[in-house]
């Protein structure tokens, strides 16, 4: 994706600077006034009117916008602040209200303004005040009090205090009461809570000891009977003299015991490999206890409250012996996450280019059958591999069975389902292009997004059907049958990842820069039909496990898990690291896996679970609310590989620069398939 080892970055939502603010409107001119003459009955009589209510227009400085401070007079017969009218003067000699000539020897303090707004200043503080501060302004202006007063006053206040602090005091206890309250109510649900969890572990313990009895008496019967038939397998059925039977009596037996011995021997190496096994699988388990935990009781209730509804709709029902439903969802989730802990490597090479220094690997797909995979990058050509040469002939450096050579770097490929020779790519230079790998020949290109195309992605369910995205904001719909496209969507930001939902050609998935996963339903694209926000930087991969459950991986140095049938968040996956290039996703039924920029790949096993509902009822405003919140569980890596350096003088500085760049799953195996930013290329497998 670039030519060093960096790669090409995923694309970010550059933010735009904020818009100015906008300016407060211009006041008109204050219309001239006649001059101002305050005379001491006009003050008192303003005092009576309470003057002091609002603030006059006329006691605002035309300037500044405040209460005139240092009135000064013009000869036109407006009133400044000092500071204002000085300041303006030094720059225009003019009135700011009438615009007439005016020059700092035309200015005179009026002081008679200077004492109503002091009077009017005072006249608000009193009317402010609290009764307190009247009275205390009293007693500090000397006023005349008696004793007898004084001792009233302070009974008074006495009093007022006993029951201020009486009412401090109940408020207080009845706080604490409320708060013991809400904490027995909120124990006794944990209680019971315990106590029903305590309830299904006591029944799945019977369950499981039962289950346990009855393998263990068909391990004996089966035992049984294999001695058995082993027995009269040596035994002579033959006609014969009896003491040519007694003869043989001895060695037979001899012979039965050696043939037994045998077999339990290679029973107990059996049993030693198996103890083996299970003793790495029960650390795995208590290494993941707490998650585990959590899973088992989360599908358990989940599995019971869903048995008591239907046991509600229909009172026929028969409970099920063995097993309680949540009970057996659990055991397969712990069965799939204890079976794997490594990833083992089964087949290497090179991804050589002579022509080109680049090998970073940004696609690599097999095709419909699982029989080959291709590969595309920097290097500009799509190289096709045969898989079962690679896994099974050793060899450093295998040569493609098919090379297609391209004007720019490849970004992504996409096979078709349906039509076993058709692949499609996209490139930098914003081309889509479909290839017929048997003649090495495209068979369409399309040309009209204007930037870098990131993605591109064949329908399942209609293969003459393919989508595109690019950083020129566009989703593209495409038609082999048609030489240009058929749909376009308009979005805001970058597009670096589009996908097909496996099982319709009417929804598509679409990765985006500005951090959310858009979910278009393309009989109509005015708006998307979901939008999944959660990741905090540009989504760089969308992909489906399902028809109901995609994926997502960002540049936050996460992986989302969605339903998009419902509209929730299902989980989040942390171990990896990936901060700006596009480091692969790969899913299949059980695991999700991506690359590192560490230049490590991490599996995730994926424990399909169900969101919790919390329905409410809101006092203050009177509605009922439900949320929807998705259930904790295991998030961490079940299984990593970590690629090495093909340089041996790498300095740890190159050696950090390098990363993994694609990953793709086997389908219905534990195989995948891996490349990183050097162009190595490794067949990993889940291995116990």
């Amino acid at each position: 994706m670039g030519e060093s080892s960096t790669g090409a970055l995923v694309p970010t939502v550059k933010a735009e600077p904020p818009p100015p603010l906008p300016l407060p409107p211009l006041l008109p001119p204050q219309p001239a006034a006649e001059e101002v003459v305050v005379t001491v009955a006009a003050t008192e009589k303003a005092e009576e009117k309470g003057v002091a209510e609002l603030v006059d227009k006329d006691l605002l400085c035309p300037i500044c916008m405040q209460i005139i401070n240092e009135a000064f007079l013009t000869a036109c017969g407006h009133s400044f602040c000092y500071m204002c009218i000085f300041t303006h003067l030094q720059n225009k000699n003019d009135c700011p209200c009438c615009a007439q000539y005016l020059t700092s020897s035309h200015l005179y303090p009026n002081s008679l303004l200077d004492k109503l707004l002091k009077k009017t200043s005072d006249c608000q503080v009193v009317k402010s005040a609290s009764p307190f501060e009247h009275l205390r302004q009293a007693l500090q202006q000397g006023c005349e009090v008696s004793v007898k007063e004084l001792d009233g006053l302070l009974s008074l206040l006495a009093e007022k205090k006993r029951r201020m602090e009486q009412q401090e005091a109940e408020t207080n206890m009845q706080i604490l009461l409320d708060f013991m309250h809400c904490l027995r109510k909120q124990k006794l649900e944990e209680l019971n809570e315990i106590q029903t969890d305590l309830q299904y572990i006591k029944e799945d313990i019977n369950a499981v000891e039962r289950q346990r009895i009855e393998l263990y008496r068909a391990r004996e019967s089966i035992a049984v009977a294999l001695c058995l038939a082993l027995a009269a397998s040596k035994a002579g059925l033959g006609s014969g003299d009896a003491q040519n039977k007694k003869a043989d009596v001895k060695p037979q037996v001899n012979s039965q015991g050696l043939q037994i011995k045998d077999a339990s021997s290679g029973a107990d190496s059996q049993h030693i490999t198996q103890s083996g096994l299970a003793v790495v699988r029960k650390r795995r388990v208590h290494a993941q206890f707490n998650d585990l935990q959590e899973c088992y009781l989360q599908k358990r209730r989940q599995s019971t409250r869903q048995s008591d509804k239907q046991e509600d709709r229909d009172t026929k029902v028969v409970p099920r012996e063995g097993y309680h439903a949540g009970l057996e969802d659990f055991q397969s989730v712990l069965t799939t996450f204890t079976r794997y802990s490594r990833l083992r490597v089964i087949a290497e090479l090179k991804h050589v280019d002579l022509f080109h220094s680049a090998n970073i690997v940004s696609s690599i797909e097999f095709d419909r059958d699982d029989e080959f995979f291709a590969t595309a990058g920097v290097s500009r050509s799509i190289k096709v591999f045969e898989f079962s040469s690679v896994v099974n002939e050793p060899a450093d450096v295998h040569c493609p069975i098919v090379e297609m050579s391209t004007l720019s770097k490849l970004s992504c490929l996409s096979w078709n389902k349906y039509t076993k020779n058709h692949i499609a790519s996209s490139d930098y230079e914003g081309i889509v292009t479909v290839w017929d790998v048997t003649t090495r020949q495209s068979v369409m290109e399309y040309e009209e997004h204007e930037k870098r195309a990131w993605s591109v992605d064949f329908s399942r369910t209609d293969p003459s059907m393919l989508v595109s995205g690019s950083d020129d904001c566009k989703v593209k719909v495409w038609c082999t049958k048609q030489e240009a496209s058929v749909l376009n969507i308009d979005m805001k930001a970058n597009i670096c990842s589009v996908k097909y939902n496996p099982g319709s050609s009417i929804y598509v998935a679409v990765g985006s820069a500005d951090h959310h996963i858009h979910y278009y339903d393309l009989r109509n694209v005015s708006q998307p039909l979901h939008v999944f926000s959660g990741h905090r930087k540009a989504v760089s991969y969308v992909k489906f496990l399902s028809n109901n459950e995609l994926a997502s991986a960002s540049t936050d140095s996460t992986l989302r898990l969605w339903d998009v049938k419902e509209n929730l968040p299902l989980r989040t996956f942390r171990g990896h690291t990936n901060e700006k290039n596009f480091v692969g996703l790969t899913v299949n039924s059980e695991f999700i896996a991506c690359g590192s920029e560490s230049n490590e790949v991490f599996v995730y096993h994926k424990v399909r679970k169900h969101s919790e509902k919390l329905i409410f009822w809101h006092p203050m405003q009177h509605l009922i609310k439900i949320l929807m919140f998705p259930c904790r569980l295991i998030s961490k890596p079940a299984a990593s590989h970590r690629f090495s350096s093909l340089n041996m003088n790498d300095t740890d500085e190159d050696a950090a620069s390098y990363f993994i760049s694609a990953v793709c799953w086997k389908s219905g195996s534990p195989t995948m398939l891996t490349a990183n930013s050097q162009g190595t290329i490794k067949v990993l497998v889940l291995a116990a």
